[in-house]
């Protein structure tokens, strides 16, 4: 069975300052590059051209679309998100469009009972003292990181955490 993500990966040209942050805050900042994620981690035997041809079906009448973010907020489990100001709906949509047809069961139960949130995780700290250092820390932080979405990434997750680009599905 393979572990895989369905996302966006971000290309801002100010990235340097979500890997700094990254660096400091994010367990995974040397396994997988910054990105959205649309479908989270689902583990399944669902072969590769099946799962890029039910993404493709999905998205054919969505068109490139910009993403704005701005702000950190703090999250339960100790989760650190840059927020997404612009782009919302484009990203909602397409996760719920992503979480039809063969992906439905694997529509994590936390999804069910909650909105979903487009956000960019910056950081994952392992106690609350922490966590709350890091939000005192960061609470001028108020960086614009601005791009056009054009693609969407299936990547499996390896055994060490590692991202591997599976597939990449372009926008109209």
């Amino acid at each position: 069975m393979l572990n895989r993500c369905i996302l966006i990966f971000t290309e801002f040209e100010n990235i340097d300052k979500i890997n700094e942050l990254r660096k400091r805050y994010d367990p995974v900042v040397n396994k997988v590059a910054p990105h959205i994620t649309l479908v989270f981690p689902f583990k399944s035997n669902i072969e590769s051209l099946i799962i890029k041809q039910h993404i493709e079906k999905k998205v054919n009448d969505i068109m490139p679309f910009e993403v704005e973010l701005q702000g950190i907020t703090g999250e339960q489990e100790n989760y650190l998100f840059l927020n997404v100001i612009k782009g919302n709906e484009e990203l909602t949509q397409l996760h719920n469009k992503l979480y039809t047809g063969i992906l439905e069961e694997f529509k994590p139960e936390f999804l069910k009972s909650t909105k979903f949130k487009p956000h960019l995780t910056v950081g994952k700290l392992s106690s609350n003292a922490k966590f709350k250092k890091a939000l005192k820390d960061i609470e001028g932080f108020n960086e614009v990181f601005k791009m056009l979405v054009k693609k969407i990434t299936v990547e499996i997750i390896g055994e060490n955490q590692e991202s591997i680009i599976e597939s990449e599905i372009e926008l109209n």
